[in-house]
């Protein structure tokens, strides 16, 4: 394993990730703040509790969710796109790096911005709402697998897209949307039963589901299907990604 090129490729990421340090700190915490005020006041005050739970504090899971999500395929994304759009690629595959170090280095980076949203994003609600987590080492670990399994989807679509454009409409037109209707708002079991059905075809509920139940210990879903989910998405994308590197799909041309 060569850790200096693990170590390289990672710190050129987060380079870029501290020069706008105040942006990438200033926005999440205005989207939030701005979600608690949409939904948090105006429909929380005609919701008064969700499963036992202030809706203030039901939708923390899910604006936290929201946010990892689309922040880690965004960085991750664009994280190896940029150096195939302006042909820097090249050299780094031609450098004695395996493929592996080269998706560590991407992702693991990608993944620790959209940690530290994730954070950022919690330690906010805190001053909206009243939040005791249940399940803290669960909770922490259902972030670090979205931030990961989600970053490792990025990396995927950095390499399939071939202009800025591919770059964003998957997590504009579909994971955005997914997340939405995946019970980040509101509890599943609101809905009417054939709807019910339908919702749990989306994969983003089981995640969503799973990191609510390390907050209040209360899911849509059963906590082992959510573990699952995730690992199942996880082992895809790497699979993905193996065969990316070993056919050379979008890299080598």
């Amino acid at each position: 394993m060569n850790l200096q090129a693990i170590r390289a490729i990672y710190a050129h990421e987060m380079v870029r990730f501290f020069r706008t340090l105040m942006q990438s700190f200033l926005s999440p915490v205005l989207s939030t703040s701005l979600y608690f005020v949409v939904f948090g006041a105006a429909i929380g005050s005609r919701i008064d509790q969700i499963e036992n739970v202030s809706y203030g504090a039901f939708i923390v899971p899910g604006l936290i969710m929201l946010s990892v999500m689309t922040q880690s395929v965004s960085n991750a994304s664009f994280g190896i796109y940029f150096p195939k759009f302006i042909g820097t690629v090249y050299e780094l595959l031609s450098a004695p790096v395996s493929f592996l170090e080269i998706v560590i280095g991407y992702v693991g980076a990608a993944a620790t911005k959209s940690l530290f949203i994730g954070i950022v994003i919690l330690v906010t609600a805190h001053f909206f709402v009243d939040l005791d987590i249940q399940h803290p080492v669960a909770m922490l670990a259902f972030l670090v697998l979205t931030c990961l399994s989600f970053s490792l989807f990025g990396f995927i679509i950095g390499i399939w897209a071939g202009n800025f454009e591919q770059l964003q409409i998957i997590p504009l037109l579909i994971i955005t949307p997914l997340v939405f209707l995946g019970g980040s708002f509101y509890s599943i079991s609101m809905l009417p039963p054939i709807w019910q059905t339908i919702t749990l075809f989306n994969p983003v509920v089981y995640l969503i589901s799973g990191f609510r139940w390390s907050f209040f210990g209360t899911a849509d879903v059963p906590i082992f299907a959510s573990l699952l989910a995730i690992s199942a998405f996880t082992a895809l994308c790497l699979a993905i990604i193996w065969w990316i590197f070993r056919t050379g799909y979008k890299i080598r041309s």
